[in-house]
C-alpha cells in the first residue's frame, strides 16, 4: 500500500449506494437526533427551573444529559450531511476532531456514571452523612474532575492515533473510530495506541466492577429497610441509573463482542448505531420513566397548574 501521510481526507463507510435509501437514512437520523436533543434538553431545563431538583443526584444527571447531547452531536450531524449529500468524505482534521470529541464525551459519560453510583451509595447506605459528603463543593469538584479526566483521556488517545502514518484513507465505519483508524496504520507506532487501549480497557473493567460492588451494597442495605414504601422510594432513584449502566454494558458488548471477521457492512452499521446513538437517545426516557420528581418537573414546564407534591 502507498504511504498516505499527507492524506487530506478520509472516506467513511456509506449507508447505502441507493439514493432513495440514503434519503431514508437521513430522515431516520434526523428523527433520532431530534428525539435525543429534545429529551436531554428537557431534562436540563426541568432541573434548572425546579428548585426541588437542585440536589447532587440531579446535578450529575444534568451533566450526564450534557454529555449525551455532545456525544450524539459529534456523530449524527456528519452522518446526516453525508447521507443527504451522497458523500463519504471527512477531512483529516475533521476526523481528528471527531475522535477527540467522541472520546471526551464517551469517557466523561463513564466517569459520571461512576460518580452517580457513589452518590446513590452514600444516599442509601450512609444517609446521615449524605449532606456532609455530598455538599455543593464536593459535587462541583467531582464534576470538574470527570470533565478534566475526559479531556485528558481524549488528548492521550487522539494524539496516539494521529501520530501514526496511514497507508489508506478508507475507514470501515460511519464515523472516525480508533480501532478502524489503527487498521490503516503504516508504522509500528500503532502498537503504542493499542497498549493504551488495553490499559484503558483494564481501567474500565475495574470501574465497572466498582459500580457492581456499589450496587451489591446498595441492594443489601435496601433489603434491611423495614418499610416497603421506603424500599420503593430508594429503588426509584437507583433503577434508572442501573438501567443506564446496563445499557452501556449491553451496547459495548454489541460493539466489541461481535465476530471480528466475516461480518457484513450492513451489520457493522447496525452494531455501531446501537452502541453510539442508542444510549444518548434512551437515557432521557430511562431517567424519567420511574422518577416521579422528574415527571412532576416536566409537567410544570407544560402546565401552569401543579399536580405533584414533593
Amino acid at each position: 500500500m502507498n504511504n498516505l501521510t499527507s492524506v487530506s481526507e478520509f472516506l467513511l463507510l456509506g449507508f447505502s449506494d441507493i439514493q432513495e435509501l440514503q434519503i431514508l437514512n437521513f430522515f431516520v437520523f434526523v428523527a433520532m437526533y431530534l428525539a435525543a436533543l429534545t429529551g436531554n434538553l428537557l431534562i436540563i431545563v426541568a432541573v434548572a427551573l425546579d428548585h426541588h431538583l437542585h440536589t447532587p443526584m440531579y446535578f450529575f444527571l444534568v451533566n450526564l444529559a450534557t454529555v449525551d447531547l455532545g456525544l450524539i452531536s459529534t456523530l449524527v450531524p456528519k452522518a446526516m450531511t453525508n447521507s443527504i449529500m451522497n458523500s463519504r468524505s471527512i477531512s483529516y482534521f475533521g476526523c481528528a476532531a471527531q475522535v477527540f470529541m467522541y472520546l471526551l464525551f464517551a469517557a466523561s459519560d463513564f466517569f459520571f456514571l461512576i460518580i452517580m453510583a457513589h452518590d446513590r451509595y452514600v444516599a442509601i447506605c450512609n444517609p446521615f452523612q449524605y449532606e456532609t459528603l455530598m455538599h455543593k463543593g464536593a459535587c462541583i469538584r467531582m464534576a470538574v474532575g470527570a470533565w478534566i479526566s475526559g479531556i485528558l483521556y481524549a488528548i492521550l488517545h487522539t494524539g496516539g492515533t494521529f501520530a501514526n502514518t496511514f497507508c489508506s484513507n478508507i475507514i470501515n465505519q460511519f464515523f472516525c473510530e480508533i480501532p478502524q483508524l489503527l487498521k490503516l496504520s503504516c508504522s509500528d507506532f500503532y502498537l503504542v495506541e493499542i497498549g493504551l487501549l488495553i490499559f484503558s480497557f483494564v481501567i474500565a473493567v475495574g470501574c465497572f466492577t466498582f459500580i457492581v460492588l456499589t450496587y451489591v451494597n446498595i441492594f443489601a442495605t435496601l433489603l434491611r429497610i423495614p418499610s416497603v414504601k421506603g424500599q420503593k422510594k430508594a429503588l426509584s432513584t437507583c433503577i434508572p441509573h442501573l438501567t443506564v449502566v446496563s445499557l452501556l454494558l449491553f451496547t459495548a458488548l454489541f460493539a466489541y463482542g461481535k465476530p471480528p471477521a466475516n461480518t457484513s457492512s450492513d451489520l457493522d452499521i447496525v452494531f455501531s448505531v446501537i452502541y453510539t446513538i442508542l444510549p444518548p437517545l434512551l437515557n432521557p426516557f430511562i431517567y424519567t420513566m420511574r422518577n416521579k420528581a422528574m415527571k412532576c418537573a416536566l409537567l410544570k414546564l407544560f402546565s401552569s397548574e401543579h399536580f405533584c407534591n414533593h
